[in-house]
Order: C-alpha cells, then sequence, then structure tokens
C-alpha cells in the first residue's frame, strides 16, 4: 500500500484534470500487563495492542483534535438518551441549526464520519439521526488543516470509535422518557467468547416532537415520531497480530411534518378554495442502513487496514396533496435513496525513527435514485391558475457516481521536539461533471514546553457535491405551471477547491487545567452550499463562485478528582459571492443582489459557545450544561440575523447498589431549565422553508439495570 512520490505523481498524469476553475485525545493503552493478567485475559489484552495500532494508521497529525470519552456522554443533558446531533452540539464551532443539522467552522453539512478508522458513505439527511450515542466508546472532532487521509468532507471528520465486548463488557436494558410524551427504551450487550469479541445495542423512540416546531406555542400540531435503530459489531483474533471486523447498522424513522395554523390558501381544487392548515396530514421515513466489513495486521514496523463497506439510504415524503394544492399549487410525493459500495486501504510504515510513511486508497461507487410526482395546477403567462384540475408531472432519474483517492505522506520527526507531517493526496470524481484535483498538505508540531505545544498547517481541499442531493429535475417539465421556477437557469453543481489555513496552541496550565486556542482561514472557488428549496425537507446543494471562511475558538477543560468541566467559545465569519449552479432554486431578485455583494452563507453563527461541568460524590452524579447560539443569518439574500440564545440543562444520577444483584442506575433531567422560547429559524433566507423553533422545557427520567 505504500506509493513512492514518483508514482503518485504518475496516477495523477494516468486520470489527467479537466481545466479547474480559477481535549487531548487519550491514547488507547499498550503498556504490557502483568503476566498474571495477560494469563487470565489474553484476548482483552490483544484487542486493546490492536485498537492502539489501529489509531497509528490515521492520526490527526498536526490537525486540531477535541475528543468525547464515554465518562463525559453520561454527564451531559440525557446522557446515552440524547441524539447524536445534540452529544456534538458540546464540541468546539459546532453549531446547531433546525432538522438536526450540525455547522462546523461555518460551514453547511461538509462533514465526513468514520466508524473504527473506516470512512462512513454518505446517506440521504433528513431529521433523524443514523448513527447512536449509546454505541460510542469515545468521539473526537478532528478541523484544521487536515492530513492527506483525510478527503472529500473537510469541514471536520467525527472520528467515533464503538464500544466492544474486550473494553466494554456486560449489559444494560434502559427505559428513559418524559416530557412531548417521550418514551425510548434500550438494550445493549457486549462480551467475548475465545477469540471473538462482540457487543450489540437496539432502541426506539416515540415522541410528539419529531422535528422543531414551527410555531412558539408548548406544543407542536402533527409532529409524532416513531424511531428504530440497532447497531452490531464483532471481530474475531486471527492471530495476535490481526483480525477480522464486521459492523452492522440500521436505522428507521417515521416523521410526522408539523403544521402551521392560519395560513392563507392561495388556489382553488376543485370546487374547494378553503384548507384548515392545522389539518394537513404531511409525512417523511427516513431508512439508513450500512455494513462494513475490515482485515487489520499489524507486523513490526508496518500497520495495515482494509475495509469494504456498503450503505443504503432512502427518504419518502407522501404530501397531503390536497391541502399542499391549495397552499402551494403542488404536491409533490417524493422518494430519493442511494446505495454505495467502496474500499477503503490504510497502511502505515515506520521507515526510520525519523519517517513514518502513510499510504491508502478509496474506492466508493454510488447510485442515487430520484422518483418524484408533482400535481401541479396550468397558468397562463402572468402565472395566474388557469382551471381548477391538476396536471400530474412524473419527473424520474437515476445517477451512478464514482470517487477515487488515494494519498502519501511522511511523518518527519525532524528534531527532538519538531515534528513535520506532509504529504499529497488525489482525488477523482465522475459524475454530474468529471473532476480531480492533487491536494497538497502540511503540518507542523512544535512542543515548546512540556506543557506547550504549537501546530501550524496548510491543506489544499477538493469536494465533491453529495450526489444524492443535486437537484435532477426538468426544468422545461414545468414550464406554464404552478411550479415553473422564475429562473430557468441550471448550471451543474460542481466540485469546491479551497486553500485553508490553521494554527493553534494547547497550553497544560495545571495538572488539571488545560486552555487551547485554534484560528483557521479559507478561501474557495464553487464554495458549496446547500438549502431546502422544495416541499420535502431534502437539501439540495449549489455554488457561490467564491468563498470566504474565518474563525477563531476557545477552549478550556478542568479535572480534578471528581469535579470535571469545559467551556468553549468560537467565532466564525462565513460569506460568498455570486451563484453559478442551480440558479433556477433563486429569485431573479436574489441572483442580482447576491451576484454583486458578499452575502453571509445561511449557516454563518457569528458565535458559539458550549460549557459544562459535573460532579460524582459516591454513587452520585450531579452535571449541568448550556448552549449559546447568536443567531443564524435570515431575511432576503441572509441580510439579517436571527435572534441570541442560551439554553441551561441540569441533571442528577444516582446508582444504586441491590444486593444479590447488579447495579441499578436513575437518572433524571431537566432540559431548558429556564423554558426559554427561541427561533433557529423564521422561515425567511436563502434556502429555508419554514420557521422552526427550539424545544421548551422539558423534564425525563430513566432507570437503566446493568447486568
Amino acid at each position: 500500500m505504500l506509493l513512492s512520490g514518483t508514482a503518485l505523481l504518475q496516477l495523477a498524469v494516468t486520470f489527467p484534470c479537466p481545466a479547474a476553475d480559477q481535549n487531548t485525545t487519550p491514547t488507547a493503552a499498550n503498556t504490557p500487563p502483568s503476566s498474571e493478567t495477560t494469563t487470565v485475559l489474553p484476548e482483552v489484552v490483544v484487542v486493546s495492542r490492536l485498537d492502539a495500532a489501529r489509531d497509528e494508521i490515521v492520526p490527526s497529525l498536526g490537525a486540531t483534535e477535541y475528543t468525547i470519552t464515554q465518562e463525559r456522554i453520561d454527564s451531559q443533558s440525557q446522557g446515552a438518551n440524547a441524539p447524536f446531533n445534540q452529544t456534538a452540539l458540546r464540541l468546539p464551532s459546532v453549531a446547531q441549526d433546525s432538522f438536526g443539522q450540525l455547522h462546523v467552522r461555518g460551514e453547511h453539512a461538509n462533514l465526513q464520519y468514520r466508524i473504527d478508522d473506516v470512512l462512513l458513505p454518505e446517506g440521504l439527511a433528513g431529521f433523524g439521526q443514523a448513527l447512536d450515542t449509546r454505541f460510542i466508546q469515545n468521539m473526537s472532532l478532528i478541523t484544521g488543516a487536515l492530513p492527506a487521509q483525510f478527503g472529500y468532507r473537510t469541514a471536520g471528520i467525527m472520528d467515533i470509535h464503538t464500544k466492544n465486548g474486550a473494553s466494554d463488557p456486560g449489559g444494560e436494558i434502559s427505559l428513559y422518557g418524559g416530557s412531548y410524551d417521550t418514551f425510548a427504551p434500550s438494550l445493549q450487550y457486549g462480551n467475548t467468547a475465545g477469540k471473538w469479541s462482540y457487543y450489540f445495542t437496539a432502541s426506539s423512540l416515540h415522541s410528539d416532537l419529531g422535528i422543531e416546531n414551527p410555531t412558539s406555542s408548548a406544543r407542536a400540531l402533527h409532529d409524532y415520531t416513531d424511531q428504530f435503530k440497532g447497531f452490531g459489531y464483532a471481530s474475531y483474533l486471527i492471530d495476535d497480530t490481526s483480525r477480522i471486523s464486521l459492523i452492522l447498522s440500521g436505522a428507521h424513522s417515521d416523521f410526522q411534518i408539523p403544521n402551521n395554523p392560519n395560513q392563507t390558501p392561495a388556489f382553488t381544487l376543485g370546487s374547494l378554495s378553503t384548507f384548515n392548515s392545522a389539518l394537513l396530514n404531511e409525512n417523511q421515513t427516513e431508512q439508513n442502513y450500512y455494513d462494513i466489513v475490515s482485515y487489520q495486521k499489524t507486523a513490526d514496523d508496518l500497520n495495515l487496514q482494509l475495509a469494504v463497506f456498503t450503505q443504503y439510504s432512502r427518504i419518502q415524503y407522501t404530501p397531503d396533496r390536497t391541502g399542499d394544492l391549495i397552499f402551494n399549487g403542488v404536491s409533490s410525493k417524493v422518494d430519493r435513496s442511494i446505495i454505495s459500495n467502496g474500499f477503503q486501504a490504510d497502511a502505515s510504515y515506520k521507515l526510520t525513527d525519523q519517517h513514518t510513511l502513510r499510504s491508502g486508497l478509496l474506492f466508493t461507487a454510488e447510485q442515487a435514485t430520484v422518483k418524484t410526482t408533482d400535481d401541479v395546477f396550468a397558468t397562463d403567462a402572468l402565472g395566474n391558475q388557469l382551471g381548477t384540475d391538476p396536471l400530474a408531472i412524473v419527473d424520474n432519474s437515476r445517477k451512478d457516481g464514482y470517487l477515487y483517492g488515494l494519498y502519501l505522506q511522511d511523518e518527519w520527526k525532524l528534531l527532538e521536539k519538531l515534528t513535520l507531517n506532509y504529504g499529497t493526496r488525489f482525488d477523482v470524481v465522475d459524475a454530474y461533471a468529471n473532476e480531480c484535483q492533487l491536494s497538497p498538505r502540511i503540518n507542523a508540531v512544535y512542543q515548546a514546553t512540556d506543557a506547550t505545544t504549537v501546530h501550524i498547517g496548510y491543506a489544499r481541499y477538493f469536494t465533491p457535491p453529495p450526489l444524492e442531493l443535486v437537484q435532477q429535475e426538468s426544468i422545461a417539465k414545468f414550464a406554464n405551471t404552478t411550479n415553473a421556477s422564475e429562473v430557468t437557469t441550471s448550471d451543474p453543481v460542481r466540485s469546491e477547491r479551497s486553500h485553508y489555513f490553521d494554527a493553534g496552541v494547547v497550553q497544560k496550565v495545571t495538572s488539571d487545567l488545560t486552555l487551547g486556542w485554534d484560528s483557521y482561514y479559507k478561501i474557495a472557488k464553487n464554495q458549496l452550499d446547500e438549502g431546502q428549496f422544495g416541499q420535502a425537507l431534502i437539501f439540495s446543494p449549489f455554488n457561490y463562485d467564491q468563498g470566504e471562511v474565518y474563525g477563531t475558538e476557545l477552549t478550556a477543560n478542568y479535572q480534578k478528582g471528581s469535579f470535571a468541566a469545559y467551556a468553549n467559545v468560537a467565532y466564525s465569519h462565513a460569506v460568498g459571492k455570486q451563484i453559478t449552479s442551480g440558479q433556477f432554486e433563486f429569485s431573479q431578485e436574489e441572483l442580482d443582489y447576491i451576484a454583486k455583494h458578499d452575502v453571509f452563507l445561511d449557516h454563518d453563527q457569528r458565535f458559539t459557545g458550549s460549557l459544562g461541568t459535573s460532579y460524582t460524590w459516591g454513587g452520585t452524579r450531579i452535571y449541568a450544561d448550556s448552549l449559546y447560539g447568536s443567531g443564524l443569518r435570515k431575511g432576503f439574500a441572509n441580510t439579517q440575523k436571527g435572534q441570541a440564545y442560551a439554553t441551561v440543562n441540569l441533571g442528577v444520577e444516582h446508582r444504586f447498589k441491590v444486593p444479590g444483584w447488579s447495579d441499578l442506575k436513575v437518572r433524571f433531567d431537566v432540559v431548558n431549565l429556564f423554558d426559554k422560547i427561541y427561533e433557529l429559524r423564521d422561515g425567511s433566507g436563502i434556502g429555508v422553508g419554514a420557521p422552526q423553533y427550539g424545544a421548551g422545557r422539558g423534564y425525563y427520567g430513566g432507570v437503566a439495570y446493568e447486568f
């Protein structure tokens, strides 16, 4: 798997590009245990060593890395019962948006997810969280100037290491619920058997707050959700230096689309010209399934991991035909799916005491399918409705896409305290456009003192648009209908190409307190963004001709005995200019304005913050945390800013010792303690379809039995 620099450049020539547009992570223990322990639990020791070896294949190498451990998850609001996106919001520079979206460092999505160091293919982004917080052993957000092994989605890497039977033996049955008709039972269990290690979890969720309320009322109308998740991990030790692993995961979620009362009808269907918008019945079903099979080998100075993976993702949106036609003049039934298959190989080789080479490749084949039926009314040249009987327009499409990537880099220990990591990756995307790029990367890490670490880096990035989200509608089919576009231009969405600079310092003030500072600057061509333009709550990508994103973040972590605390604050500035693809999604007035002005990206939030604290005394843990956002963009062409908000959450958990039985854990959580009513979106801005409010105060409790 190790390629010379010459070989890498030859491959770049083989695939010529079309002309381009102008918290410190704790490491796994690898110290051999006592001979007595080795005799009793040899498989656990080997698993630990292999985990440590795997981490050496694709380390962060000078990028900025923040980690959440199981202890931190247990000490956050709702613990492992919290959705994955809520857990991620406790990381620096992660901004909250509606529909469970996450924005990192001023970017819309552009997040890559890795499960045990294997890339998780992209699925369709909906309301549900395909990943379950329960199976996380630890999770790191890696940002900044990323080393060459990370490509495609580069705003941040969500690097998730899963629980397994060796590190997390035993099981737990949990019942959790409370406000908003919430009921969430779950089961998890892990163990070892000879050379086998396994872990699985299954959970369900019922709630009447599936999606953000479009009004400020205490209860949303028509907002039930039922969600089911399952995850399984199994590994087999071939010998002391190799193993094969299998990961299986599935998520199925049903959502009602919440209603906004007192809306004004705009069209007539047959003899109907009125409809109560509080009685609309729109629904969305989401499915996400993936599997990963990997082989790991470590031998002397060589570490290797090979993996194959598959993901299937589907979203089905069912409209309220009568109501949607009367209010919007269009009723869209949408069925989108994508299936992805791929192969990934990564290797590291310690060439000398000063040089460690790393190399790898990735291949992914995707097929996106879109089935859409739109009921619309005919219109005259002025857009006035002609007749009251709708027309059905079928617009189906299918597209194959391929991603190829390979990289080579060298970790060079120049001096005892100075390490240089440099390399390059070459990426090809063959989908709506055939594009490629050679992307150099370089990072320097300087251990100024035992307590001070400085890093600085540069990365060239190449970010293809997500195949599954690219809008494929035939604009001409909707001419002279109520779904006609004011603008008929639709240039293809292209890959973003950017230069990224990052620098930071980590200072260990005392043995208990660590402070961090990091700043970044990105300048982009074909800046990618996404918006929700159609009736179905599915996002569509588009390009700005130019983009500029910069910001800074400060972090603090304190741990002393049974007391722990953290705080994060981040500043971000993200703008773009001139829409160059998907123009039909915009009005002509918006296009003209954005062509002449730098406009804020819709996910730009100037200040984002999070903090939390916990204290454990005996069998009792008390904890509190808070989230802050200065407001996302709104108004014509994002020229205005939404309201700022801060929410506070409290909780307590007690572990009961039951004689003759295993421990029993009881917890109680109060979410949004002060019942802060805050608006994430007001329904205006680029690519925003409806208002969304954050959840009000909620009371939740649960009991978990360990066995």
